[in-house]
């Protein structure tokens, strides 16, 4: 599917979620975007704004950009607006769309709880408060948080054709990591083997690259987003790898786990196996609740539950966050209801939304076990995208 296609979807669902919000008007205003973006002009217009840029989408189904001259024939191509450009300001064709519009509500990109929602910077605000200023518009801006997180969140057909295409390139990948493991390879080497894998198939990355894939090679190597290192694979010790693709500007985000067996082992040991179960047992029981309808917070609870009762420590991060354009896509979280997540754990799962699911624990000298999938919401529950790793991956 092109990329003007995959825009037009999300603008149709747009039209549809400002009426099922009842909201009038949904304004994105950017400005130089290859310096700072909008996370949402990607979804609406699959292009870059130099000048100062003004897409404004109706609840009649009204689709109008404003933009300098020489951004005009890129929106063009989108065929989907009513293109306006300009020279020498955007103030006065945006005032006399929103006019002529008369919206009684006028929802724009900002947001105290979400990154994909808090595209608006403080200078265009500004410039908003100055160009309507004496209208009554200026007193009906809202935040757009609860908009953007149901477009991000319900992926269209598209979407999810491009996200199984990175998860199914991950997967190959890892495959390739499989057949190449042996004892004494360190992390650097492992995470050379993937990033060559990466550039041949033309591939992007999840995250940084400095730490995609985050390589993490036995008991002493502190997990989190840092560098692969050193450390090497030593027999008796587990591997953990990190790590997603970006594919036609989507993205996957898997962990995968292997065990070197030690001499005259053909297993891995009890508390390995012990860990490994009670993980997916955790996974499993969030799994059962994860439903449309379901509230992030409550998910996570049920998972978070299984596992401290197993007698582990309460992971200090989320089950599960959206996956989409980005590794973490904004909108509702499966986490406790701490601050840092603010508002994001109250938000409601829905049909169409694509979750990483993930959780990990250490076994005390072997190293950490981390499990991450990927999975869709359906009408009744959950379509397994990526294939589970219900196994421990032994390397003789």
């Amino acid at each position: 599917m092109a990329v003007v296609d995959l825009v037009r979807e999300k603008l149709g669902q747009s039209v549809e979620i400002l009426r099922e919000q009842e909201i009038d008007l949904w304004l994105t205003l950017v400005r130089e975007t290859l310096l700072t973006t909008d996370p949402c002009l990607e979804l609406i217009a699959g292009t870059y704004s130099a000048w100062t840029g003004a897409f404004l989408v109706s609840a009649t189904g009204e689709k109008t950009a404003i933009v300098g001259r020489f951004d005009v024939a890129s929106v063009e191509e989108i065929g989907a607006y009513e293109v306006i450009g300009y020279d020498e300001s955007v103030r006065p064709a945006l005032r006399e769309t929103v006019e002529r519009l008369a919206p009684q509500s006028i929802a724009l990109n900002y947001s105290d709880s979400d990154a994909a929602a808090d595209g608006l910077t403080h200078g265009l605000w500004r410039l908003l408060q100055d160009t309507f200023s004496g209208t009554p518009f200026v007193d009906r801006f809202m935040s757009s948080e609860a908009i953007v997180n149901a477009l991000r969140g319900r992926k269209s057909p598209g979407e999810i054709e491009r996200i199984r295409g990175a998860i199914h390139e991950t997967e190959e990948i890892f495959d390739v990591v499989t057949h190449a493991l042996r004892p004494g390879l360190s992390e650097v080497d492992i995470a050379a083997l993937v990033q060559a894998e990466v550039e041949q198939r033309g591939l992007g990355y999840a995250w940084g690259r400095d730490h995609c894939p985050a390589v993490n090679a036995g008991p002493d190597k502190e997990v989190g987003h840092a560098p692969p290192g050193q450390f090497t694979t030593k027999r008796g010790e587990l591997l953990h790898i990190d790590f997603g693709v970006s594919s036609a500007d989507y993205c996957s985000d898997l962990q995968r786990v292997w065990y070197i067996l030690d001499d005259g082992e053909s297993s891995a040991p009890h508390d390995v196996i012990e860990a490994w179960s009670a993980l997916w047992a955790s996974l499993d029981a969030g799994v059962a609740e994860l439903e449309p309808g379901a509230v992030g917070w409550e998910v996570d609870a049920a998972a978070r539950e299984s596992l401290v009762t197993a007698g582990y420590s309460e992971p200090k991060f989320a089950l599960g966050h959206q996956l989409g354009r980005s590794a973490h896509d904004g909108g509702t979280v499966l986490a406790p209801r701490w601050d840092r997540y603010g508002a994001a754990p109250g938000g409601v799962v829905e049909e169409g939304n694509i979750f990483a699911l993930e959780y990990g624990i250490t076994a005390p000298g072997r190293g950490y076990i981390g499990l991450e999938e990927n999975v869709l919401v359906t009408a009744d529950g959950i379509e397994w995208l990526s294939t589970p790793q219900r196994e421990l991956w032994l390397v003789s």
